[in-house]
């Protein structure tokens, strides 16, 4: 028994998947102390969307460092903060024409979560929250109110009410006018639902199993809730800052959200950090309303800031764009004919491989595994997980954006030979 299993809590998760124990990292590659390398397609689950130690935000934040500046700040006014205030509203908001004040919460995405919905509620003075099914927003009380998956959702020890959840547009209810259905419960005297403070969205359901919101959908929810004086909140979270291939993920539907929250790689460098930006008439916060000691992370503003530069120095966004269609062409040319039940589905650099049709459909945890024995680190999502999701830094180079996909299609080939083996192995036995 290692340390790790002797006094760390049970609640411990990535690392019962990728049992070593890693040192170093650079890029997309992260190396255990024994030596071994893997191709990282998970990223710090989002966080890491500029790869590891990128050498452009290390060195802005080695100068950082070594001249003595302040590091713990609350939320004092310091030149980290306002260089970082100033770059993103420069380089982000004001060529999108996006008028937002910027709240900084505590430092995580959950945090800045749980500041949204505690606005959204003081500013329309209503309790109720609409949600998503197949949604996941964090695993604080607030946060995990509008998360759907029961599992996560026990683990609260109490009962989590204040929320409607409504269908997305995909999955089971793919076929299913979900907009008409909230029109039905907005406007029937008999619903029995209240009209909400706010709706929570993920444009894409990343941990939900890299579902894709419909573009028209988004728009005609933006238009829902306008007519109905309920706002509207967009979990930016894990899909923003670029990995759909625009800054916000809801730029593709040219839609406005009244909040939107970030965190994990708007730090660029994996530094806790989170924001909620706001729609200046919602600032209705008396000072300290919503407050937290670490909402001052001055290392995690620096290197945001370098993030921002790097955006424009690396032209990411071109990057993302090509990389899509190099992501896209190998899952529906070598994933997708394996078996004509797998579904492919994604946007910029998420993708899912949703495995649930199969006849034997509980194998994502063989190819996690085996993709992990042979140098990849990935990881599922989705309902019964049987979607495998690929969310790799959006600064890999091509070449070990290949030898990734490739090592998880063997997987992926080994293991729908196993199951098919042991389910004829069992038949005949079956028959015998």
């Amino acid at each position: 028994m290692n340390i790790f299993e002797k006094i760390e809590s049970n609640v411990r998760s990535y690392c019962r998947n990728y049992p070593v124990v890693f040192d170093k990292a650079k890029g997309e590659i992260l190396y255990a102390k024994t030596g071994e390398s893997y191709i990282d397609f998970l990223a710090g689950a989002g966080a890491l969307n500029y790869g590891h130690n990128h050498d452009y935000m290390k060195g802005k934040m080695i100068d950082y460092i070594t001249s003595d500046k302040i590091m713990h700040g609350l939320d004092l006014y310091t030149s980290a903060k306002e260089d970082f205030i100033s770059a993103f509203h420069e380089k982000i908001l004001s060529p999108r024409q996006l008028n937002y004040k910027i709240q900084f919460s505590g430092p995580t995405g959950a945090n800045a979560v749980e500041a949204a919905l505690k606005l959204a509620r003081k500013f329309k003075k209503r309790t109720g929250i609409f949600a998503l099914m197949g949604s996941f927003h964090g695993m604080t009380l607030g946060s995990l109110s509008i998360s759907s998956n029961k599992s996560n959702r026990a683990g609260a020890g109490l009962d989590l009410d204040g929320v409607t959840f409504i269908p997305f547009n995909h999955g089971p209810f793919g076929n299913m006018d979900t907009i008409k259905y909230m029109e039905y419960i907005l406007n029937d005297t008999h619903s029995g639902i209240e009209k909400p403070a706010a709706m929570i969205i993920e444009t894409v359901q990343a941990e939900g199993g890299v579902n894709v919101a419909d573009i028209e959908w988004l728009r005609k929810l933006r238009k829902l809730c306008d007519e109905h004086d309920i706002l509207l909140i967009c979990d930016d979270i894990q899909v923003g800052c670029l990995r759909t291939g625009s800054f916000f993920s809801f730029e593709r539907a040219d839609i406005i959200p009244d909040i939107v929250v970030l965190s994990k790689s708007i730090s660029g460098y994996g530094l806790p950090m989170s924001l909620v930006l706001i729609r200046p008439e919602l600032d209705i916060w008396k000072p300290g309303e919503h407050n937290g000691t670490f909402r001052g992370n001055q290392l995690a503003f620096i290197a945001a800031k370098a993030a921002l530069e790097i955006i424009e120095e690396e032209k990411l966004e071109e990057e993302v764009k090509r990389k899509e269609y190099f992501i896209k062409q190998f899952l529906e040319r070598e994933i997708k004919p394996i078996d004509s039940s797998i579904d492919i589905r994604g946007i910029g650099m998420i993708w899912g491989i949703d495995l649930s049709g199969l006849k034997n459909n509980n194998i994502t945890s063989g190819v996690i595994k085996d993709c992990f024995e042979h140098g990849l680190i990935i990881e599922s999502a989705g309902r019964n997980d049987h979607v495998i999701k690929i969310l790799p830094p959006l600064t890999i180079g091509i070449e070990n954006l290949n030898e990734g996909c490739n090592i998880l299609k063997q997987s992926l080939l080994k293991a729908i030979k196993n199951a098919n083996e042991t389910s004829n192995t069992s038949f005949s036995t079956n028959i015998i």
